[in-house]
């Protein structure tokens, strides 16, 4: 604060001002009077040293206490600044960000992109696009035209044209493999990922389009590219062109890795080369490759049992072998999973559940172990002396070591019979009204139930009848309550079904981008921009993710609505450009927030100045 007076005046008002800088501008405020020259001269002999000594005292407790008081004249009057903008903006501020602004210079994104560009002449800072592209797919999800004219929204107030978006994401794309092994080896730097077990999953997203993307010939090395956006199996069981999307994810959640693939391709082909780039990015550490029964084909675990890999995947009891389908229901050799005592399977389907002394076995499992090994073609040949004496070359073969472990639990038989019961209820109302020119049988929906039985006399017409099928409902429910995992290690049982039972994370990572992000629908149709629309949404979830792990690593849990919620909340609004007055209130997230990212943004009033300083703080 300063001593402001009329120089020019015989008789001046001393005022105490205090000037604030907002960004370019500069205000000035009037916070107290001193009084006239004329007054002051009934007090003390020299009026001006007395106002400085006033203006002394004020910065001394302004500086000890924090707080100023300020005259604020209201002119209800008075009209808002005419424009010519089609619709009305929020001159509020969105401050929120600033918490996803400190994970991401955390991992020193800014620093690729200038390695990246150090060679191009542009005119554009493709860090801040890129910045601001990713805070708005976790806080306000749209487009890039309509984040880039949501960018009034935040309070650093970002300038860059759309066509710089565009640009940036050529970029990205032309480096996507640096950019991903990037993000992971900065994220290190961060917190400590756990690639002890890597996880693995597919997904995909549909276009709202019905032509599909021809393949092309590359024009430099003369090479057929397949098409990106292609008819397959959607996810949503849309009939849409669909774009494939593989990811890996460590222990806690966090993604590792990233693929985008035609739609057309089977998810089994993107596992082993994605997986092959993630084992150089790892720098040949061993993990566990986790995976359901989808993604876990023959060629993938033969892949995973080299390298000092190994794999855990999801298996289909109905695919297995007659002799390993018998051993399952053979009433043999389980044990509980929590003590490892013999157990019947007799037992755990009958035993009274209601009774509180049986609530432990209720929620514990019975397992047994099969040993399910097979031969493998190794590309080799030797030679063999048949019983003729001959001798002729014969391919060579190994042996793929893994075992089956059987799991049942009464909890999960119970549920998958609740289920199946509702599903026939459905189906018998569906007979009493089944018209059969519109009868059409589906793998799992409840026509399943319904069987056809034609009969006819000799002349006349054929007569069909609809049915239950009592049959399949009897061959489901001997598969209740089981699940199977195949792997190649010798650990316990119950390990290697807990590490089964986390591939619900990576079905999560998949959600949040879907549904929270809004990863869909994709306004482009160039294959770069595509991919580069994933690297963005991708980065997003890696952000999100290391603040999730932050919170939960500082014991506080909230789900990820009621982040981005707060995040969103966390708006200031100006006052008169003197200050920003928070326009939101405390939370259990939002001191949480503050406790582990330490921005200090749990404040009534922010002076410009002040919050400028926590933009250059987290960008130090």
């Amino acid at each position: 604060m300063k001593l402001w007076y009329d120089r020019k005046s015989k008789d001046p008002t001393y005022f105490i001002q205090l000037g604030v800088r907002n960004g370019k501008k500069t205000t000035t405020k009037n916070v107290a009077r001193i009084g006239k020259h004329s007054e002051l001269l009934k007090i003390t002999d020299d009026p001006l040293a007395y106002a400085k000594e006033q203006v002394k005292k004020y910065n001394e407790e302004y500086k000890k206490e924090n707080k100023v008081s300020l005259d604020l004249k209201v002119d209800f009057a008075e009209k808002i600044k005419a424009t010519d903008a089609l619709t009305s903006k929020s001159t509020q501020r969105n401050i929120g960000y600033f918490f996803l602004q400190q994970i991401y210079h955390e991992l020193e994104i800014h620093s690729f992109f200038k390695n990246v560009t150090s060679d191009m002449k542009i005119e554009f800072d493709p860090n801040l696009v890129n910045r601001f592209m990713i805070y708005s797919r976790i806080l306000n999800p749209d487009s890039k035209l309509g984040a880039h004219q949501n960018l009034s929204l935040y309070y650093e107030q970002p300038d860059f044209d759309y066509v710089h978006i565009l640009r940036t994401m050529d970029i990205m794309k032309d480096h996507y493999e640096e950019y991903i092994r990037h993000l992971f080896e900065k994220s290190c730097n961060i917190i400590k990922r756990d690639t002890s077990v890597c996880f693995y999953d597919c997904t995909n997203y549909y276009f709202e389009t019905e032509i599909d993307d021809e393949d092309y010939v590359d024009e430099v090395t003369g090479e057929t590219i397949k098409g990106l956006r292609k008819y397959g199996p959607s996810k949503e069981h849309r009939p849409n062109p669909i774009v494939e999307m593989g990811l890996f994810m460590d222990r806690d959640g966090i993604p590792l890795s990233m693929c985008i693939t035609s739609g057309s391709d089977n998810e089994q082909t993107t596992a082993i080369p994605l997986e092959q780039q993630m084992t150089k990015m790892l720098k040949g550490k061993k993990f566990i490759y986790c995976a359901d029964a989808g993604l876990g084909s023959f060629n993938i675990r033969n892949f995973n049992s080299m390298g000092g890999r190994a794999f855990i995947v999801t298996q289909s009891i109905k695919k297995l072998s007659d002799p390993l389908k018998e051993a399952v229901f053979n009433d043999f050799d389980y044990r509980l999973l929590s003590t490892d005592e013999p157990v019947s399977l007799e037992h755990m389907k009958n035993f009274d559940r209601f009774d509180k002394t049986n609530e432990g076995l209720y929620n514990d499992r019975a397992y047994k172990v099969l040993t399910a090994d097979r031969a493998i073609d190794t590309g080799l040949s030797e030679e063999k002396v048949c019983k003729n004496g001959k001798v002729r070359n014969v391919k060579s073969k190994a042996v793929l070591k893994q075992k089956i472990i059987i799991s049942f639990s009464r909890k999960m038989m119970e549920y998958q019979r609740y289920i199946r019961n509702r599903q026939i209820e459905r189906a018998k109302k569906l007979l009493k009204s089944l018209d059969p020119e519109t009868y059409k049988k589906g793998p799992h929906d409840v026509t399943r139930f319904i069987k056809r039985t034609s009969s006819t006399k000799s002349g006349e017409k054929i007569n069909d009848r609809y049915e239950l099928d009592q049959s399949v409902i009897d061959e489901e429910e001997k598969y209740d309550g089981f699940y199977a995992v195949a792997t190649n290690l010798d650990d316990s049982a119950k390990d290697i079904i807990e590490i089964s039972s986390n591939r619900y994370k990576i079905e999560d990572c998949f959600r949040v981008m879907k549904t929270n992000f809004s990863a869909r629908p994709v306004y482009h149709q160039k294959r770069d921009r595509i991919i580069a629309h994933f690297m963005i949404c991708y980065t997003a979830l890696l952000i999100y993710r290391i603040l999730e792990k932050k919170l939960n690593m500082n014991q506080t849990h909230f789900s990820i609505d009621n982040v981005i919620e707060t995040l969103n909340n966390m708006e200031v609004a100006n006052i008169e450009d003197m200050c920003y007055m928070s326009t939101y209130t405390s939370s259990q997230v939002c001191t949480a927030l503050n406790a582990v990212i330490d921005l200090g943004l749990d404040k009534k009033y922010y002076q410009p100045k002040e919050l400028n300083k926590k933009i250059k703080k987290i960008s130090k």
